[in-house]
Parts: structure tokens; C-alpha cells; sequence
């Protein structure tokens, strides 16, 4: 399962759903606005910034199309 954690008016975020989207990839969307209990979450994965993108076997932040591909 993808997860996403995103932020309201995050450009990358609504990039990377976008793209996803478009690819017919299932995800799980987080909106650390929306769920702050999250926050201390994806900090202790090492990052600040949203989006990131959490799978079975990797994890990284931004809107990143070459690893959103391997994904479809």
C-alpha cells in the first residue's frame, strides 16, 4: 500500500496525487493539517517537507516522477 502524507495548499502534494492518479495507483492519503498526530510520524522517518511518499520498500519526499513510475 502507498501512503501519502500531504499538506493543504502543497503544490508538490497535489503533483504527486495527481500523478498517481493518473497511473491508476491506489494510495492512502494523510493530510498532516488535517492529522496533526502525524507529523512526529513522518519526522521520525527524516523529513520535513511534504509530500512523502511511504511504500512497502522505500520512502522519500517531494514530487520525484521517475520513482512514482516504478509504482504503476
Amino acid at each position: 500500500m502507498v501512503t501519502i502524507y500531504s499538506k493543504n495548499n502543497c503544490v508538490q502534494c497535489k503533483m504527486t496525487k495527481r500523478f498517481l492518479d493518473s497511473n491508476h495507483v491506489e494510495y492512502r492519503e494523510i493530510n498532516l493539517d488535517e492529522q496533526p498526530e502525524f507529523v512526529e510520524h513522518v519526522k521520525s522517518l527524516g523529513f520535513n517537507a511534504a509530500p512523502v511518499v511511504q511504500t512497502p520498500d522505500d520512502v522519500f519526499s517531494g514530487f520525484q516522477p521517475a520513482k512514482l513510475k516504478k509504482l504503476s
